[in-house]
C-alpha cells in the first residue's frame, strides 16, 4: 500500500524508447485486442480498445525506473488495474497471481496480485495527453513506479489471473522475479 512519490506535469518527459521484444512490429490497432483468462485458463473476456477507453480514466505522472540504471519522469494515462480487475473480482476469486503477455507471446512477465493492484500500477493508453506509440507499447502497456520497467510490459495482448506463479522473461534470465522498487 506504500505510494510512490507523483509529479507535477511539467517535470514529465518524454520516455525513451528501449525494449523492442514483443513490440518489434506494426500492429493495426483497430483489429488488436485483449484476451482476458481466468486461473483455469478459460476464457472471460475479448477486449477492443474502445472498451478500455470506456473505463474509468485516471493520470499520473511518476518515475519510470530502468533496471538499466536510467530513469525518467512520465505523465501516464489510463485506466487503473484495479479498477479493470473489478470487472472480473467475482469470476476469478483470490487469485495470487497475474500475468501479462505481448500478442505474440515472446515477452511475458508475472506479477503478485497485491503490486498489481497497488493504486499505482496502470493499464496506460496515452503518455501526456497523446495515445501511446507503437513503440512505446501501443495501444495498451502497463506501468507503475512500484517495479523496474522490466515488468511494465508494453503492447499487452494477454491478461491471465493465476493460482500458480507464472513465468516471467527476465526472471527466467536470472532477474529477481518481483523486480520490486
Amino acid at each position: 500500500t506504500r505510494m510512490a512519490p507523483e509529479y507535477p506535469v511539467s517535470k514529465a518527459t518524454p520516455i525513451p524508447v528501449t525494449g523492442r521484444i514483443g513490440i518489434d512490429y506494426e500492429i493495426d490497432i483497430d483489429d488488436w485486442t485483449v484476451r482476458v483468462e481466468g486461473p483455469d485458463g478459460e476464457p472471460l473476456d475479448e477486449l477492443d480498445l474502445t472498451a478500455f477507453e470506456s473505463m474509468p480514466q485516471d493520470d499520473m505522472v511518476i518515475e519510470h525506473k530502468c533496471i538499466e540504471g536510467w530513469s525518467s519522469i512520465v505523465h501516464w494515462g489510463g485506466v487503473k488495474f484495479r479498477d479493470f480487475h473489478e470487472r472480473y473480482a467475482d469470476q476469478v476469486g483470490d487469485v495470487p497471481y497475474v500475468s501479462l503477455e505481448t500478442p505474440d507471446g515472446d515477452y511475458y512477465v508475472g506479477w503478485d496480485f497485491e503490486s498489481i493492484v497497488h493504486p499505482q500500477t496502470m493499464l496506460v493508453l496515452r503518455e501526456g495527453t497523446e495515445p501511446l506509440t507503437q513503440e512505446h507499447g501501443a495501444p495498451l502497456r502497463l506501468a507503475t513506479p512500484n517495479k523496474y520497467g522490466i515488468k511494465c510490459l508494453k503492447r499487452i495482448g494477454v491478461i491471465r489471473y493465476s493460482n500458480e506463479r507464472p513465468d516471467d522473461y527476465w526472471a527466467f534470465r536470472g532477474y529477481d522475479w518481483y523486480s520490486g522498487l
